[in-house]
Parts: structure tokens; C-alpha cells; sequence
């Protein structure tokens, strides 16, 4: 294994660690502000606060780091207490670990420690701000599902944190949310014709898109870009535009309506998924393997499904789930194309909203997201299979 040169750790300068507390301590004292009506107020007492900790941490021995940072989390979780009771409090002790253990990481240089010592002061900081872009973006995606999630246990009939459930009281959790999603007719009969259209449109999809991808990936082929660019349109296409096209010309031929018309629409969404996965697995795919199949005797189909298609598979399998994801996910073109007796999940959803803004949604939403992260991971394993099976990376 190779010698790496990592950069000591040097106490910085004040001139550089207390603007840097001071700006983190701004950027928190906007949220904090924001939730008790002062945002320039939590601006300027999370910039002193933070300075004046970061001071009086690089003044005092580096002996002292640990009681001071537990002195921190303290004071915070206090005022997170005061503030907004045993919720409040908890925030507060994250904000509190956090600025300790980043006081210190800045005020004595532990950020170049995993770094190589001749990177300059602007490779440093594009090191580290490209990973916290990266992390604010994730922030922002993932945060209003970690919001929906804790809200379809509201034991009241309302989209927003109750007092109680703030005070975590059990009274104000429940599973009543839950029990109306399985039980009311609506809301199941939604399920029933999602879980019927969802594999209905993926085994259509699976079976047009891989045959599609192994037909484009031949290098006779005519015209390879031009199909590819017409077959993969419905993703990049406005949903709204193809919604629409979908409903005129379905509606000539008097499938609108219908189980089957949903079907074919939502097929035609997701070939261009499978594709592209299906395309990407036959990208380090051996094709002397077939030749081969071909001179001992074996038939185009029989070399399919005994050479080819055991290959591919994690990329079929891929791109089935996410032909299926887009399924049952759908709602545009679902109100063009579908009626009163085919209304899916996403579509009762939607209604939810517009019409009565009932709190099942928030439970429905909860469910879909647990189904949509077992199917991810299962995607994520079949691709790290994919690769061992290629050799592109170790067992």
C-alpha cells in the first residue's frame, strides 16, 4: 500500500476562525430567527454567539475541548427547551454538538488533516464547499419527506406539528391515518387498480424496451441515433404534451377510459427507462459469447434466454422497477387518459388535495415512500452485482 503524506494539524490564526464561527453561526441564526419572527435578529445573535464561543475556545487550553464542547451542547439544548419545549431542546443539542465539534475542526486546522499538504487555500475550500452544495442540495430533497413522514402519525386532522406532538405526549400520535388508508373502500379500490396497471404496463415495457436495446445495440443497424433519440421521448418530453397527445389519439380508437388504454400509456412511459438501463448493461456485454451459441447449433431465441438474458438480467430487473416506479407514481396522464373506476393511488391523492384535504395523503405519501426506497435498494444491489458479474469490481 502506498505512503500518503497527510497535512498535521496547526492552530489557525483568530483572523480566520472567528469570521468563519461567525458565518456558520449566521447561516443557523437565519432558520432560528425565522421561526420566532426575527430573522435579522437570529442573524446577528448567531453570528456573536458563535464568535464569542469560538474566542473563548482557541483562548483557553486545547485540554479544555471536551468539557467545552458538552458545555455547549448544554447551554443549547437549554435554550432549544426554553424555546420550543423537549423538541426545541433536541435541536438545540444538535446545533450545540455540531458547533463544538466544528469550532474546533476550524479554530485548529483538523480540515487539512485528510488532505494532501500541497493543496493551496483555494483548492481547500473548493474541496470543501463542493461537499456542502452537495449536502445542502440532499437537505433540500430529502427534507420535506422526512417532514410528511412524522405528520401521517397526527393524531388530529391537520397537515401541521400539533403542540403535542411537538411535546412528543403520545396522546398526540396515532395510527388512524393508517387505518383509513386500508380500510376506506376509496382508498383501497386506488391500490387495487395500481398494484393491476403498475406490473400490467411494466411487462409490457420490459418486454418491448430490452428488446428494443438489444436490437440497438447491433452495429448493423440504420439509423441507430434517430430510433433511440423517438423511443426515449416520452422522458424528455413535457408529461402534460404527451397526457395530451395520449388522449386524442387513444380517444380515435375508443380506448380512453379503459384498463388497457392506462396500460399502454403508462408502457409507453416506461420503455425509455428500460433502455437505458438495459443499454447500459449490454455496453460490457461479450458477444463472442453468442457466436459462439450460434456455431454450436443454438437457435436466436434458445441463445436469448440461456447466454444473453442471464447477463442482462440485473439490468432488466433495474429496468422493470423503475418502469414500475413510473407506473404507479403517475397522475397526469392518468386523469387524461383514465375515468372514475381507474382512478389509482396518485390519482385519490391528487383528489385528496384539491377536494378535502384529507390527512390520509400523508399516510399513502409515507407508504409509497417505503416502497420506492426497498425498490432503490434493490436497484443499488443489482447494479453492485452487475458489476462483480463484469469484473468491474471486486466480489
Amino acid at each position: 500500500m502506498s505512503n500518503v503524506i497527510l497535512t498535521p494539524a496547526i492552530k489557525k490564526p483568530l483572523s480566520l476562525t472567528l469570521p468563519v464561527l461567525a458565518a456558520a453561526g449566521a447561516f443557523a441564526g437565519v432558520f432560528i430567527g425565522a421561526a420566532n419572527g426575527s430573522v435579522l435578529l437570529g442573524i446577528l445573535l448567531g453570528a456573536l454567539v458563535m464568535a464569542g464561543f469560538a474566542f473563548a475556545a482557541m483562548s483557553l487550553s486545547k485540554e479544555l475541548e471536551k468539557p467545552l464542547r458538552w458545555g455547549i451542547i448544554a447551554v443549547f439544548a437549554l435554550l432549544g427547551f426554553l424555546s420550543g419545549g423537549v423538541s426545541g431542546g433536541l435541536v438545540g443539542a444538535l446545533f450545540g454538538w455540531f458547533f463544538g465539534w466544528f469550532t474546533y475542526w476550524i479554530g485548529f486546522g483538523r480540515y487539512r488533516v485528510p488532505l494532501v499538504p500541497y493543496l493551496s487555500s483555494g483548492q481547500v475550500l473548493w474541496h470543501y464547499s463542493f461537499r456542502v452544495i452537495c449536502g445542502a442540495i440532499f437537505v433540500f430533497l430529502i427534507t420535506p419527506i422526512l417532514v410528511v413522514m412524522p405528520l401521517s402519525f397526527n393524531a388530529e386532522d391537520f397537515f401541521t406539528f400539533t403542540p403535542e406532538m411537538l411535546r412528543f405526549d403520545p396522546a398526540g400520535y396515532s395510527l388512524k391515518h393508517y387505518r383509513d388508508f386500508f380500510t376506506n373502500p376509496e382508498w383501497t379500490g386506488a391500490v387495487k387498480n395500481s398494484l393491476i396497471i403498475a406490473p400490467l404496463a411494466t411487462v409490457i415495457s420490459v418486454s418491448l424496451g430490452t428488446l428494443a436495446a438489444i436490437g440497438l445495440s447491433q452495429s448493423h443497424v440504420p439509423g441507430k441515433r434517430a430510433i433511440m433519440a423517438i423511443l426515449i421521448s416520452p422522458m424528455i418530453v413535457p408529461l402534460i404534451i404527451s397526457a395530451t397527445g395520449m388522449y386524442f389519439f387513444y380517444s380515435k380508437i375508443n380506448i380512453v377510459g379503459t384498463l388497457w388504454g392506462v396500460v399502454l400509456a403508462h408502457a409507453v412511459l416506461g420503455i425509455p427507462f428500460v433502455i437505458i438501463t438495459v443499454t447500459a448493461t449490454l455496453v460490457g456485454f461479450d458477444r463472442s459469447l453468442v457466436r459462439a451459441a450460434a456455431n454450436m447449433g443454438a437457435n436466436p431465441v434458445t441463445t436469448f434466454f440461456r447466454v444473453q438474458m442471464p447477463l442482462i438480467l440485473p439490468g432488466v430487473i433495474s429496468g422493470a422497477l423503475f418502469a414500475f416506479i413510473t407506473s404507479f407514481d403517475e397522475v397526469v396522464v392518468v386523469l387524461f387518459i383514465g375515468s372514475a373506476e381507474l382512478q389509482t393511488l396518485p390519482w385519490q391523492m391528487f383528489t385528496g388535495l384539491r377536494e378535502q384535504l384529507s390527512p390520509t395523503i400523508l399516510a399513502a405519501a409515507t407508504v409509497l415512500v417505503a416502497i420506492s426506497i426497498l425498490l432503490l435498494a434493490t436497484v443499488e444491489m443489482l447494479r453492485r452485482r452487475s458489476e462483480r458479474l463484469r469484473g468491474m469490481s471486486p466480489g
